[in-house]
């Protein structure tokens, strides 16, 4: 019997679809994922679940809705008793390896969220711990064992922050090789030891150290050596390979920080909306400076023209560099013949304003800047080329557990996409459906408002929020999203408010509870 085929799934944090050379960016440097995009099926139609971290990943771990498997805000762990795609794999056989960013767990989290102050309204079942081990504390020194199974992962290589800091098994790596210590510790601010640091935002700047301790090298490190592991054992293999960055702070080391010039760097026109019909809340964050963030993480608007230069520059070395260590990934996968059996993946969490409509980062935002990821596919068997057919992040492990053949299990709200590599021309959904909530503290203190859903179709794009503030936009006649609809054409609105209902009808959780067998 021939062995299962190996599974390489890359993700990266915070790039928008556009950000890609294979989806048409006409600077970014990126021949390795091109190349990668030439020999897969490229999904140039692929949005979130959600359009935050944890939310989504969760959301990709699961194939269930952030309002199904819990994980609706970066407040709160998924559930460690939460079924995963990952421990399918994990049953039948596979070796299961998780090398970089989980944030499944909201250790990282912890200061960038408003904690809540009561009691939950259910208790705690799991074992004392369970949700502290993407705590950082955790591995300031030699690092507590982790479990046996953590969401299905057997092996972990946690790099669990971003920008220049440093905490998780890459912590304890970069020390090992000779790393000061107060380089990678320290407080997310402007005093954070680096060079070049922009005059404009303190998070923009060059790392104290070399490439060779970044975290980008460190997740492509473990990753090659999953796989050379995978070759010498003869055994199936998942790797979860996640890169921290393109994320902010927007830290490129080494030479990947002068790769691009702000000044050639083209802005988005967008970023003079006025958003006089857009919802309040997005009024009020882009009037919110970089600099006066709440937290270090927090939604805000684009700063200045000279700010978002340096910070598209230093998104496009981060990027870029991601791109080489992946080309490396790629030849250790030739290099020891696994290539042919190996299911890759490519994607990311969510994608970043970057300056569209004023606006900057992510998070209650529902641009296509932040709901559109890059997705490409490549597996045995399957003919190179685009589709412009829906895909969510949800489908992601359905797809996987189908093309493996393994067994979905209940509850799972995506679609596989197996049909669309086999005919690109083909469709397995007619909408997506992106669930966007905050924290009822978070409500309570801020504009930004408790619900927000998105409905996506092949030509339009519809939000409604709690708050009752709607947006309708032409995706084909305005890729843009310039011209709000939802008031100039009644019958098209009332027509999309009417398939969002059927959505959420359809997404309510039918499977929570589901009788299992002993």
């Amino acid at each position: 019997m021939a062995q299962k085929p190996n599974v390489l799934f890359i993700i990266t944090d915070q790039q928008r679809a556009d950000h890609v050379g294979f989806m048409g960016h006409p600077s970014l440097r990126t021949p390795h994922l091109d190349a990668l995009a030439a020999q897969g099926r490229v999904f140039r139609n692929a949005w979130v679940a959600n359009p935050v971290c944890m939310p989504n990943r969760c959301s990709i771990m699961t194939g269930r809705l952030p309002t199904a498997h819990s994980v609706i805000f970066n407040d709160r762990s998924l559930p460690w008793n939460a079924n995963t795609f990952v421990r399918q794999f994990r049953a039948a056989g596979y070796r299961t390896a998780l090398l970089g960013k989980s944030h499944l767990q909201h250790g990282q989290s912890r200061n960038a969220v408003m904690p809540y102050a009561g009691e939950g309204p259910e208790g705690d079942p799991f074992p004392p711990g369970w949700n502290a081990i993407e705590d950082e504390e955790r591995y300031w020194e030699d690092p507590i064992p982790a479990p046996e199974d953590f969401y299905g992962f057997e092996h972990l290589a946690l790099s669990i922050d971003h920008g220049a800091r440093m905490s998780g098994h890459h912590l304890r790596w970069a020390l090992s090789q000779g790393a000061d210590r107060p380089s990678l510790v320290h407080d997310y601010d402007a005093d954070a030891p680096g060079a070049h640091r922009s005059p404009h935002w303190w998070q923009i700047y060059q790392p104290p150290y070399g490439e060779e301790l970044h975290s980008t090298h460190f997740v492509a490190e473990e990753t090659m050596a999953v796989i050379r592991e995978g070759a010498e054992r003869g055994k199936p293999w998942l790797a979860f390979c996640s890169f921290p960055d393109p994320h902010h702070p927007l830290t490129p080391p080494g030479d990947w920080f002068f790769r691009h010039r702000p000044e050639d760097v083209t802005l988005p026109a967008s970023r003079f909306d006025d958003l006089a019909e857009a919802p309040a809340h997005l009024r009020h964050l882009a009037s919110i400076h970089p600099k006066d963030q709440r937290t270090w993480v927090a939604p805000c608007g684009y700063g200045d023209d000279a700010l978002l230069a340096e910070a598209l520059a230093a998104t496009y070395g981060m990027i870029e560099m991601i791109d080489d260590r992946v080309g490396q990934i790629l030849a250790c996968l030739e290099a020891t013949g696994q290539a042919e059996n190996t299911i890759v993946v490519l994607t990311s969490d969510h994608g970043d304003m970057m300056g569209d409509h004023g606006l900057f980062l992510k998070g209650f935002m529902h641009y296509r800047g932040t709901l559109q990821v890059p997705l490409v596919i490549r597996a045995p068997g399957v003919v190179p080329g685009a589709t412009e057919a829906l895909a969510s992040s949800l489908d992601l492990a359905q797809t996987l557990l189908e093309l493996c053949d393994l067994n979905a299990y209940e509850g799972m709200q995506g679609h596989s996409l197996v049909p669309l590599l086999e005919d690109g021309q083909q469709a397995v959904r007619a909408h997506v459906l992106v669930e966007d909530d905050v924290a009822p503290i978070v409500a309570r203190r801020t504009p930004i408002p408790g619900k927000t859903r998105t409905l996506i179709t092949e030509r339009y794009r519809y939000t409604r929020n709690s708050k009752g503030e709607e947006q309708l936009f032409d995706l084909q006649a305005d890729p843009d999203e310039m011209t709000d609809l939802a008031r100039r054409d009644p019958a098209l609105r009332a027509s999309l408010l009417e398939q969002l209902t059927d959505a959420l009808l359809a997404a309510d959780d039918a499977a929570r509870n589901t009788p299992v067998r002993g």
